[in-house]
């Protein structure tokens, strides 16, 4: 049992085990995360053991029951909404169970949509029925199916659905507006090509993506890995990758054969729904390889399901914090990549969850998505790179957003990457200033958008140039959504992708 266990057990007993000027968390039956011991060495004659003072991750004291206006979880106390298990068994996952969900939260008059592309505009949405129809129309159409943690709905505005920018990632509305992209493909990374073994990607030469499961706490609508991720839609037949060590077995054993390897990204899905025994096998494995010197597990479920970190009676974020010491020992490095679009998705959850793990030394480090309606607007933008700042979580890249069905309203024109980059430089320290990046298909790799060749505003056309992965001369090209192209543009550029 870990410390933060033995503890939070403690604190459940009858009576408080300590008076209140020790504990005055324990007097009021909270839970306390005791930190371990540190030795401390002092500059003269002093040494020896230094004891923290108990942090109260797990304490609700002051802090909004946000899950609370729910109806549906009025009655969740602390303990269960900040308890993993409880988080799993209450997701709300598919579409009838969508629907009974947002036939709880819907006012009867829907606001009007604001602040949007007239091209993009819903104009025809007043009523909750009709909401709901064209919610379920969406669903349909989707690549993504649908699930969602209790704590993204928690923190939508539901009185103004069409506008939040939270349920807008999750929760697609089918417009007649909304048309693909014609260049709108499910792997638009070309991943399956630098698959040298099933579940393993080695697009980059020291670098290789490590398929350890199909599953997440939400379905983002923009995925661009709709082609695994998730269960099967309508519209998608998924490749599916099981959690199991012997599935594992011939991406290890890949790994260890190719010494030009030097850094891992366990991702998926998401690592976050691993079992604790299994995320220790994965990095157990990799720290045993001696030429892997790094490894990243990627996880949006700090952003989306936060509780888990502080769950006491859980054991994933103790396995995270063991490895990320076992590593250090060795000389080697173990980080958490996160992705945090908005800051609504951060409430006093997430601040405890980035807490505990600053504490113990881990590293985190932020992957956002530019996605139009969300965080595309140079004050948003700017919010977000504070928020995650002031939880000391590196906000690391912004990704201008792949090109995938089913989400070319969230599709953003290079420009307001451009526009973003050039203008926060200056609002904000230079060191969390994030690389404003595009993911180029296949060998293209990741390019600064600012390092774009030649950019056509009228098509939306986009081209980089620059050696590729493995050092062939290489030219890419990005496109912008149809919805910011005028109609005499859109038809040209639909004529032009028939002929490719």
């Amino acid at each position: 049992m870990t410390s933060f266990e033995t503890d939070a057990a403690l604190y459940r007993s009858a009576g408080a085990p300590y008076s209140s000027a020790d504990r005055p968390m324990a007097m009021r039956g909270l839970h306390v995360y005791s930190v371990p011991q540190h030795s401390i060495f002092f500059p003269s004659q002093l040494t020896g053991v230094f004891t923290p003072p108990p942090v109260a991750y797990y304490s609700d004291q002051g802090e909004e029951h946000y899950w609370k206006k729910i109806p549906r979880w009025q009655d969740a106390g602390v303990d269960q909404f900040l308890s993993h298990k409880w988080q799993m068994g209450n997701t709300v996952q598919g579409a009838a169970a969508l629907v009974d969900f947002l036939s709880s939260v819907l006012p009867a008059t829907i606001p009007p949509q604001r602040d949007m592309e007239s091209r993009l505009r819903i104009t025809d949405i007043h009523t909750r029925e009709e909401f709901i129809e064209r919610v379920k129309a969406g669903i349909k159409k989707a690549p993504m199916a649908i699930r969602l943690s209790p704590h993204i709905p928690s923190v939508v505005d539901w009185s103004d659905p069409l506008n939040d920018p939270i349920r807008r990632q999750f929760i697609p509305v089918s417009s007649p507006l909304n048309i693909d992209h014609p260049m709108a493909v499910l792997d638009p990374m070309h991943e399956d090509k630098y698959s040298p073994v099933d579940g393993l990607i080695h697009r980059y030469p020291d670098r290789a993506l490590f398929f350890a499961t199909s599953v997440c706490p939400v379905y983002c609508r923009f995925c661009f890995r709709s082609y695994t991720v998730g269960t099967e839609t309508e519209s998608v037949k998924k490749k599916r990758f099981i959690p199991h060590p012997k599935k594992w077995a011939p991406r290890f054993e890949y790994i260890e054969k190719t010494p030009s390897l030097r850094d891992i990204v366990v991702s998926g899905g998401d690592t976050y729904l691993l079992e604790p025994e299994l995320l220790q096998y994965i990095g157990d494995r990799l720290l045993n390889i001696p030429h892997i010197r790094r490894f990243r597990f990627a996880s949006k479920g700090l952003g989306v399901s936060p509780s888990r970190l502080i769950d006491p009676n859980d054991g994933w974020t103790d396995t995270v914090i063991a490895l990320d010491r076992r590593a250090r020992q060795a000389g080697k490095h173990i980080c958490i990549h996160t992705h945090i679009n908005h800051p609504n998705e951060i409430t006093w959850v997430t601040r405890r969850g980035a807490q505990r793990l600053y504490e113990a030394g881990v590293t985190v480090r932020n992957q956002s998505v530019l996605l139009n309606g969300v965080n595309n607007e140079l004050e948003t933008m700017t919010a977000l790179v504070h928020a995650l700042g002031d939880i000391n979580i590196q906000p690391y890249y912004v990704y201008q957003g792949d090109i995938v069905p089913g989400a070319e309203d969230l599709h953003t024109p290079l420009s307001h990457g451009l526009h973003l980059e050039r203008h926060i430089r200056g609002r904000i320290a230079g060191f969390y200033v994030p690389n404003f990046i595009l993911d180029l298909p296949a060998e293209g790799g990741k390019r600064l958008i600012r390092s774009v060749e030649s950019y056509d505003q009228r098509l939306g056309l986009a081209t980089f140039s620059a050696p590729g992965l493995m050092g062939e001369p290489t030219e890419m090209q990005y496109w912008d959504p149809l919805w910011s192209l005028e109609q005499d543009a859109r038809e040209e550029v639909l004529e032009r992708c028939k002929r490719k």
